[in-house]
């Protein structure tokens, strides 16, 4: 069986880790900003349903919280027992940034936690919203500091090999590689992105349950413009991101696009049918020179094929799909957002119908697949490399012949924790529906 095999087994299990984890972690870095906002405008027009939804979404934020730690918890533990050669050789140089983003994480969890049960201590709204900015802060550099593991990983750097052993480590350096700017800054923004699809969803579905509240057009109206200027600004970093691929791993982005042969202006292939045999892609769609423009800016520049490197060193096939799912739904994203954008402002009644809205409630899992498959085309076209171009996947594993076993459990673990998240948060919505809310704090009774 193929779980019995200790790489494939780890390779597995800590991909479903990695794609439960990054749900919740997605959210915790993205809805700080999201409350941050809505209770700024809240306090800045003197409007209740901003101030609500703060409120609201902070109750969210702590259920989703308390399920990242978990999880991103069993990320730590499986780093050293399921690649514990990795670790040996890079966790001397790693150990900084692993510290900083759990350090992150407390002094977010600290303020949030003081956000939370100081909502009715304030006469002074503005006292209460600068308790937001460290919350934010901490939740962003959480993701920061994570992520630039991540891209050690992709550029190491900052150390010298000797015989096999890391010497010389300046964790520094490590901290500052080449993939880290387009790396972080990729992850951050889309966090944001999905975060606000995610909550214009939920208004949009409010909306077309009949529950006309002035509160939910609000905050679709809010959470949609922030998902526009989001998703400009991933679309942006995402050309950045190709070029640094084309600079420092080139058979990545070959691979992205079952590129084989270097040539000049080199099109883009979205989607099609790889014939590997003979490397043609049948039943694609070829934009021209578009490749080219991606990689380096210039429509006529050389693009180098999976070709020039050896066959052991090719990143599997199927990144190409994982690749064209993230740019598909960003710009499906993109359209929506702005007709939602333009027709508010030139009051088009098409977004305000059932199925327009329908599209909306759409955009947030379809938002969450991009993020996943954003994730799953990075790590699976480092293959096969855990270190790029230093250790493989292979040399970092476990020998160990349990790790299938724990595979299952951990799986077990995820249902659990993921239906018990969703019972919950719909509880606490569920029972307190917008309008109760705001008859209770208009009663005096509005306390957390």
């Amino acid at each position: 069986m193929l779980f019995e095999d200790p790489v494939f087994a780890s390779r597995m299990l800590t991909l479903l880790t990695l794609s439960f984890h990054i749900i919740f972690a997605t959210i915790g870095v993205g809805l700080p900003l999201m409350i941050m906002i809505a209770q700024w405008l809240g306090i800045k027009k003197n409007d209740i349903h901003y101030i609500m939804m703060a409120r609201r979404w902070a109750r969210g934020l702590i259920v989703t919280v308390a399920v990242g730690v978990v999880t991103g918890t069993a990320i730590g533990l499986q780093l050293s027992l399921l690649w514990p050669n990795f670790m040996e050789l890079a966790g001397n140089i790693i150990a900084l940034p692993l510290f900083m983003e759990v350090f992150a994480f407390f002094f977010e969890a600290i303020f949030l936690g003081i956000y939370m049960y100081t909502w009715d201590r304030f006469d002074d709204q503005r006292k209460h919203f600068l308790l937001l900015i460290p919350v934010a802060i901490g939740a962003t550099m959480s993701a920061y500091f994570i992520t630039v593991v991540n891209a050690f990983m992709n550029s190491p750097a900052g150390f010298d090999i000797i015989n096999g052993e890391l010497h010389n480590a300046n964790p520094l350096v490590a901290m500052f590689t080449a993939a880290m700017p387009t790396k972080v800054s990729h992850v951050i923004v889309t966090a944001y992105m999905a975060v606000a699809f995610m909550l214009a969803a939920i208004a949009a579905f409010r909306l077309l349950k009949s529950s006309n509240h002035e509160y939910h057009k609000k905050a679709l109206s809010l959470t949609m413009k922030i998902g526009f200027i989001f998703a400009i600004a991933a679309a942006l970093i995402g050309d950045f991101s190709g070029k640094y691929l084309a600079e420092y791993q080139p058979e990545k982005l070959a691979a992205f696009e079952w590129h084989y042969e270097t040539e000049e202006a080199s099109p883009l292939i979205l989607y099609g049918v790889l014939d590997e045999d003979n490397q043609e892609v049948n039943y694609a769609i070829h934009i021209p020179y578009a490749l080219s423009i991606l990689a380096f800016g210039d429509p006529m520049a050389e693009v180098t094929g999976l070709n020039e490197f050896p066959q052991e060193l090719h990143p599997p096939k199927e990144v190409h799909y994982y690749f064209d799912t993230m740019v598909t739904i960003g710009m499906v994203m993109i359209a929506l957002s702005f007709i939602y954008w333009v027709g508010l402002k030139r009051n088009w009644n098409i977004i305000k119908t059932n199925g327009y809205r329908w599209l909306i409630v759409l955009g947030a899992p379809i938002t969450f697949l991009a993020i996943e498959a954003g994730w799953w085309s990075a790590e699976f076209g480092r293959q096969p490399w855990i270190m790029n171009g230093i250790m493989t996947v292979d040399e970092a594993a476990t020998t160990s012949d349990h790790v299938g076993v724990m595979f299952f459990l951990f799986l077990g673990l995820y249902i659990v924790l993921g239906i018990g998240a969703v019972v919950v948060l719909r509880r606490i919505f569920k029972d307190n529906p917008i309008e109760k809310e705001l008859e209770k704090y208009n009663q005096g009774g509005g306390s957390s």
